[in-house]
Formats: C-alpha cells, structure tokens, sequence
C-alpha cells in the first residue's frame, strides 16, 4: 500500500489549520502586499502586511472544508475569465458522464490556467465534478505555495529527488496516486508532458504514458487493456495571446546560446501571476472522446494523442501572423481579428528583443507547423 501523505491535496478536516497557516505566513503576506499595494509595501512594509492579512482573514472566513475553497475560487475564476478572456468556448462536454472519473490529459501552455480553466468549464457549463491537478514540485518553493496548491484539490509530482531508486519510487508513488484517484471516483488532470510547451510544439511524451502503466502492471496487458480499465480523455488548449510569451522567449533564447537557463527565485510565481492577470484575447478548450483501441508501444499512443489535442486547437489570427512571419505558408484563420488583440501582439512584436523574436513568434506560430507535420491540414 503506497503512503500518498507528502503529496495528495488536503482533506475537509485539514482545511482550517492550513487556512490559519496561511493567513499568517509572512511570506505570503509580503507577497500578497507588494501585489495589491506596492507604493505602501515599499514604504511602510508592515502596515501593507497588516492590511493584507486583515483582507485574506475576512475573505478566507468560513472556508472549512475543500468545496468551499473549490466555491470561493470558482468566484475569483468568473471574474478572472471576465476581465482577461474576451471569450472563452469549450466543446467535448458531450464525451463525459456524470459521475465518471475521467484521466485529462492536456497540453500545457499556462501554469495555472490550463488546469483551471478545464476544471471551472466542466464544472460550470458541463455539472461535472472538479478534478485533482498534477503539479511538479519546482512550482512549490515556498510553503505558502504548496499549501495554496494542496488546498485546491493538486497533488505533487516529485521531480527534485536524487538517485535512480528515489526517483524511481517518487514515480510508483504518482501512478498508484493517480489510479488511487480513479478508483475513488475523483477525475485527474495531467499535462502531456513535464513542463510547459515554450515553443509551441505540443507533444505528448511517452514516458508520461509508461508511468501511467506502472500502478496496473501486475494487473494488464498491453495498452488496450489499460485503456479499456480508464477513461482518458484528451484535452486541447488555445490562447489567442499567452501573457508569458516573453517571459518563455527570453528564456529559451538564454537556454540555447547561453549555455542553459536557470530560473531566479520567485520566477515560477511571477509566471503564475502573469499568466492569470494577463488579457488572453480569445480562448477555446476542446475535450475529446476517450481513447480507446490497442496500441503497439507508449510511442504509439503518444502520436494519436498528439493528432487529437493539435487538432483540438484553435487557429486564432496571432497564430497566423506569427506563422507567416516565421515562413509558414498557411491559411487565414477563421477567427475575425480583434482590434485589441491586433494592438496588444503587434507591441509584443515591437517590445521584444530582437535576438528573442524569433522563439516568441514560434510560441504562436508553431501550431501552425505542428499541425502541418503531424499532417492535420
């Protein structure tokens, strides 16, 4: 029996003492400070702590079990799709059954988003139960982090191990919790591969999918079998603008002609920040029907997952543009431009070093090229 205690979310009795916790971590409050005032908090820094702590006790009042964490977030989420989305569309709903634990398996473009956006849209428009998020353990350096994470139904795949037994069990422990989800009746959310796709090319990786294997080894045979035993159900995501494309550009412009890229502290949260505040012009989830059939190899599997969630996403105007500068013969989009949009890319564009044009013109224009290779159009 696997001991899932360092990295399963927390239970309804946890909830108060972490929120209590929260409430008077100062790191947080120096973060939550320097966000919602950062004139007080460089000037009187502990007046701002002080006023933020009095803001989250009051908003956090109440929250005692995890669905009430789930509610008070599901709030903050309508106003974030409100204010930084000009619209948001899903289909595929039609593929999933109430009640039916579903494994997601998504592309991955945002650190937060993604997950939350698929978890608000099925649970808003579809009625569907919220799922459990995978999230790698470099995005929970502080504390304060990783109970915030915990709180919201994720659960920790751990990455900074070493030795090859440790990181072979840390592996055991995630599948086994993974299938432990299923079978308690509780949906997963997982991205396609470890890491974000900076340069626009979303592909599944098959490791991913040989972990998977590993909780049913004793059990199944052959992928088909595995497929027949899950529901795994594809997830495609598009952002018409990606608020971390610079970010995402500068950093594999340092990692290709620098020798590598190493990240500076609080890097992952300002990603997070950016990606949740930032206007994402039009976006559009799409879920496909859950896989099944008997493939030869992980490889195998991994490519028709790989046709289904690029062909889920959606060309908007900036995927075009970027594609064509970059030589890409394609197609105008389907999508109308958007006034706003056209602004706010073109002085991406513009603002953008040149040296790191390029990687932040493949963030958007590569879907274009992978959908040309994986022979989509």
């Amino acid at each position: 029996m696997q001991n899932f205690e360092s990295i399963r979310p927390y239970r309804d009795d946890e909830v108060p003492v972490v929120i209590d916790r929260l409430v008077h971590d100062p790191d947080l409050l120096r973060a939550a400070a320097a966000f919602r005032a950062p004139r007080l908090s460089r000037w009187l820094p502990w007046l701002s702590r002080r006023i933020a702590r009095r803001a989250i006790a009051r908003r956090t009042a109440g929250l005692a079990t995890v669905q009430d964490v789930q509610l008070f977030l599901s709030e903050y989420m309508a106003r974030v799709i409100r204010d930084t989305i000009h619209a948001v569309g899903v289909d595929g709903l039609e593929h999933l059954t109430p009640g039916q634990p579903y494994l997601f398996l998504a592309n991955h473009r945002d650190i937060v988003m993604d997950s939350a956006l698929l978890n608000y849209l099925i649970h808003h428009r579809g009625g569907h139960r919220t799922a459990r998020m995978a999230v790698g353990d470099n995005l929970l350096s502080s504390p304060y982090a990783a109970d915030l994470m915990r709180l919201n139904k994720s659960f920790v795949i751990e990455r900074g191990l070493s030795g090859a037994k440790a990181m072979y069990q840390a592996v055991i422990r995630t599948s086994s919790y993974i299938r432990h989800s299923l079978e308690e009746g509780e949906s997963v959310w997982i991205a396609q591969r470890e890491g974000r796709a900076k340069d626009g090319f979303d592909r599944t990786d098959p490791a991913l999918l040989k972990m998977l294997t590993l909780a049913y080894r004793k059990e199944l045979d052959g992928i088909g079998a595995l497929l027949e035993r899950i529901s795994l159900v594809p997830v495609s995501v598009t952002y018409e603008l990606d608020p971390c494309d610079r970010r995402k550009a500068h950093e594999l412009y340092r990692a290709e002609h620098c020798g590598g890229y190493t990240k500076q502290p609080g890097e992952d949260l300002a990603s997070m920040v950016d990606g949740i505040i930032g206007y994402k012009g039009r976006v559009h989830l799409s879920l496909g029907a859950p896989v099944r059939g008997d493939f030869a190899d992980p490889e195998a599997l991994a490519h028709h997952l790989d046709r289904i969630i690029v062909g889920g996403m959606r060309v908007f105007p900036t995927h075009v543009a970027a594609a064509r500068r970059l030589g890409v013969d394609c197609a105008d989009s389907v999508y109308p431009p958007l006034a706003r949009v056209s602004r706010a890319f073109e002085a991406r564009l513009a603002e953008c070093p040149p040296h790191e044009l390029p990687y932040l013109l493949g963030n958007y224009g590569n879907l274009l090229r992978n959908r040309q290779t994986l022979q989509l159009d």
